[in-house]
């Protein structure tokens, strides 16, 4: 901005959004000392740049409010997890199945893993049938988006909500 342009010749746009044409960068710098504004580089790498006429305050507060409202917009997607035993009582499903399909309610992604213990993991067919039944229990809710595989000791899937 002002005395820190360093082409020769400028694009000139005045406050009202009009162009005075091209010209060299202290005659524009000039005209907007004469109208207590600032000479402010919005396109550096145009032919030749652009620079616009404005108060350089309110065009950092501007260019930082639309930021906010941008990143306000946004949704963060939270991936929860919950976790499962091979020996897991009935009630027990049922409860963190009710949370699985309160989390995906709420847009967040679950990660359902199953943790097999000791000699527990022989028996990796018994975690399998658990994701089995949890994946037709939360069809009409959730959508796999990673199906059940191992990692180390843990039967592992990700489920999306349904858009």
């Amino acid at each position: 901005m002002n005395e820190r342009i360093r082409a020769r010749e400028i694009r000139v746009i005045d406050d009202n959004g009009t162009q005075l044409g091209i010209m060299a960068p202290y005659q524009a710098l000039k005209i907007a000392k004469e109208q207590n504004l600032d000479l402010v580089e919005v396109s550096p790498t145009a032919i030749p740049p652009v620079c616009k006429i404005m108060d350089y305050g309110k065009y950092v507060y501007q260019l930082n409010k639309r930021a906010h409202e941008a990143k306000k917009n946004q949704r963060n997607i939270i991936v929860k997890e919950v976790k499962f035993r091979p020996t897991t009582d009935d009630h027990d499903y049922e409860f963190k199945k009710n949370n699985i399909l309160r989390f995906l309610k709420e847009g967040d992604k679950v990660k359902a893993v199953v943790e097999f213990r000791g000699r527990e993991i022989s028996h990796a067919e018994i975690g399998r049938r658990l994701m089995d039944r949890l994946f037709g229990d939360i069809s009409e809710a959730g959508v796999i988006e990673f199906h059940a595989h191992m990692e180390g000791r843990f039967l592992t899937a990700v489920i999306a909500p349904k858009k």
